[in-house]
């Protein structure tokens, strides 16, 4: 059904292997939101009829028909694709908390109690993430980025290739990206999920290897300004965050001092 937002409204949605509501991650962050703004909507996005469906459309469900749903459902890394492709209603502030905007090149460990699945992915990923069966039926590999296979990842990644402008400049998704007031991106500085780490500031392994980092402003998605992204830079509207923990882990205080102001 769709979903109306008011203007003093948070929508939240989470990476792959958790849920909308597990009160140790996604569920506790809308809880600290609520308390802490008082009369503010908090919708915490659920792909599915319930946490199981989910759970299991975090790994199986094409990421692009994830954004679809939720496009459809509000009358309008995932909700900077919603913010690029859906521009109505208009998001003021994208909040990124160790989202992988340039993906990933390794599944170090899987959060939850998901060991064998994660281990099956990791098996999919290592033999074929671009072929046509894995990339459609395993969000895992749609955020795959290869560094040392660049030419397939550019042809054949369904959705990280095309938010991120790899293969044509979509001058809709770099318009829309750009009506953001604020993009803030919070980096766990001991993160042992996502890898390389890098990547929840938009940075990524430079191409051709897979040791040596680059930053977003030394990719060549800034330089060319294929996003929109040195713009925004250039008029402070992208601000980078650093949390001294693992993958969404943050005191109340951390939050309350760094991220609750964006919120207000």
């Amino acid at each position: 059904k769709t979903q109306t937002l008011s203007s003093s409204s948070v929508m939240l949605r989470y990476l792959f292997s958790d849920n909308c509501c597990n009160p140790l991650s996604m569920g506790a962050i809308k809880k600290m939101i609520e308390e802490e703004i008082s009369g503010i909507y908090v919708l915490s996005l659920m792909i599915g009829k319930n946490v199981i469906q989910d759970t299991e459309n975090g790994f199986f469900m094409d990421v692009n028909d994830q954004v679809s749903m939720v496009c459809a459902q509000l009358g309008a890394q995932f909700l900077r694709a919603v913010a690029q492709r859906c521009p109505t209603p208009p998001m003021k502030t994208l909040i990124s908390v160790g989202g992988q905007h340039q993906g990933v090149y390794g599944l170090p460990r899987c959060p939850g109690e998901s060991s064998e699945l994660c281990d099956m992915i990791r098996k999919a990923l290592n033999s074929g993430a671009y072929s046509a069966l894995v990339q459609k039926h395993l969000v895992q590999a749609q955020y795959w980025h290869d560094p040392l296979n660049d030419d397939l990842y550019k042809k054949y990644s369904l959705f990280l290739a095309d938010i991120n402008q790899e293969r044509v400049v979509n001058e809709t998704y770099k318009k829309n990206l750009q009506l953001l007031e604020k993009f803030v991106m919070v980096k766990f500085l001991k993160d042992t999920v996502v890898d390389p780490v890098d990547s929840e500031w938009f940075g990524f392994l430079k191409t051709g290897q897979a040791k040596e980092t680059e930053t977003l402003q030394e990719s060549v998605l800034y330089k060319e300004d294929r996003l929109g992204l040195a713009a925004m830079d250039k008029a402070g509207k992208l601000v980078f965050l650093a949390s001294d923990g693992d993958h969404l882990q943050f005191t109340r205080e951390w939050f309350t001092a760094n991220l609750l102001p964006y919120l207000r």
